[in-house]
This record gives C-alpha cells, structure tokens and sequence, in this order.
C-alpha cells in the first residue's frame, strides 16, 4: 500500500496517536481540481487531518464532513470521510495561491483566514448526527484542528499536518499525525510529549525524507514506548455516481425535468468533491421524466 494510516498506543497506554501518510491521496485532489499551491496546502492539511478523525469512529461506514469557513479567499473547505480511509474533499477556489510567508511556508492561513469556523458533523448510524464547531484560532488548520479535540471533545491533544508542494504544483509529500493524552497519563510523560512536539521537523518534511507512518511515530514518542495496534490504507475516493444524481433530477419533478428539455436538451451535473461531470440526454431525461411521473 502506498498511504497508510496507523494507530497505536504509548507510555503502556497513557497517549493515544494516530499517522498517517497522504502524499498520493491529496496528489489526487490536486489532479481532480487543479489546485494551486496555496489551495492544495489547505485543502491537503485538512484531508489528512479529517481522514485521521474518521479512524477515530467505531462500527463500519460511520463517516465525518468537516468544513471550514474562515472568511479567507479560498472559500469554504469541505471534506468527507468514513472509517474505510476513503476521503474526498474541495475548496470553493482551488485556483489559490500566495508567495510563501515569513517562515519560508506556504500562507495557508492567509488563504484560510482565520474570521470563522471549524465544523464538524459525525455519522454514525443514530437518527441524531453529532455536530461540533469551534472558531479558528490561527487559519493554519493543525493548530485549528488541535483546539477542535480540546474545546469540543475535551481531548488534550496535539495535531499536526503538512503538503509539500512541487514546481509543478503536484504533491511532494503530504502527511500527519495526532497524538492525544488519556485521562489516566502521568505529568512527567506529558511533559515528555510536550518536549518531542516542540523539537520535531515540519511533518512533510519528515514524509520528504522517507520516513513511514511508524517511524513518524517513533520520532515522536520513541520506538520503546510505542505499541502499533493497526494499519490501514487511505485513498481520495468519491462516493458520486450518476445513478445518484439521475435520483436527483427525478426528485425535480416532471415538470421541471420537460423545462431542462425544452431550454437544454440535455443535462450536465458536476461532482463538487471530484470535478466528475456526467451528461444526460434528451433521452435519459424522458426516462427519467417517466419515472417522476
């Protein structure tokens, strides 16, 4: 497997954490909707950050949307995943992009803004759907990210996420990790994951040089203390089909279908998540026509 996600615990279960590497899922949305630099930062951390969260849920097919919404020019993010480490995402302006900011990085969070929103809804199968929200505290999404978990579900936690760009504007290498600490953890490992966290490279450089999920991990909280309980891939997959937007056009009603024949003689939808466009013709909209009848 190429991208891989990993879960484990450390410190005999005091600390939880999760890596992952996405460098070819978030190539995929690049290619898809053809972001700039700037945009495939963005929309990359969030991926990666998201299909982590998704990892977190039990049961089968449980999925989580996360969007975020800080007033910057890149729009509104919006990203899907469930606990197969399928995902899917897009940003209302992929074409985003600015000179790199004063620490030699991408402006992510120039490109965010950071006057609005994290949002999170989790599906999990019950009637109600749990939903969170937190204001952004900087735009840069991992520390947005790490003030979700503690704000909305009271877990200390530290994320980290991160895209290499090429020349070229396809992906380098794309990655992250999540480490939370349980209730039951003692301060001298605390302040030991405190210490590792401030003195570790940007994760997408450690990706860059070729370090996997696991050894991510062992940078972190030392290969001694860690218990690898799973792996798993990850890919950019959509769940769209036009089978489920032929059920929208009939929801349109009949009428509605003889107008787009009438004005068109055709329809054209378009997959916001992956840019996939299907056609309907003069044809299938009488079929479908029929069936809304």
């Amino acid at each position: 497997m190429n991208d891989y996600l990993i879960k484990a615990l450390a410190f005999d279960g005091q600390i939880r954490a999760y890596a992952i590497s996405t460098t070819d899922m978030v190539n995929e949305g690049q290619r898809r909707h053809g972001t700039w630099p700037t945009a495939s930062a963005a929309l990359g951390r969030a991926m990666t950050a998201t299909t982590m969260m998704a990892a977190m849920l039990k049961g089968e097919d449980n999925k989580i949307t996360v969007k975020i919404e800080g007033g910057g020019p890149i729009g509104v993010i919006i990203v899907d995943s469930n606990t197969l480490g399928e995902t899917r995402g897009y940003v209302t302006n992929p074409q985003t992009h600015f000179e790199l900011n004063s620490q030699g990085k991408l402006d992510v969070a120039r490109a965010v803004g950071r006057d609005g929103f994290l949002s999170v809804v989790k599906d999990i199968g019950l009637r109600e759907k749990f939903t969170g929200s937190v204001p952004l505290v900087s735009g840069e999404l991992g520390e947005d990210f790490t003030y979700y978990f503690a704000s909305s579900e009271q877990v200390p936690s530290s994320v980290g996420v991160g895209v290499l760009v090429n020349p070229d504007n396809t992906i380098k290498a794309a990655g992250g990790f999540v480490v939370q600490v349980m209730p039951n953890a003692a301060d001298a490992v605390i302040d030991l994951l405190e210490e590792r966290i401030k003195a570790i490279p940007p994760i997408s450089k450690l990706i860059d040089k070729g370090l996997t999920p696991e050894e991510i991990l062992f940078e972190l909280l030392g290969e001694e203390n860690v218990k690898i309980l799973e792996k798993s891939p990850v890919k950019f997959q959509c769940t769209c089909s036009k089978e489920r937007f032929a059920s929208a056009l009939i929801s349109l009603g009949a009428d509605e279908l003889q107008a787009i024949i009438d004005e068109d003689g055709e329809a054209e939808a378009n997959c916001h998540f992956c840019s996939t466009s299907y056609v309907f013709t003069d044809e299938e909209l009488r079929e479908l026509q029929k069936e809304a009848k």
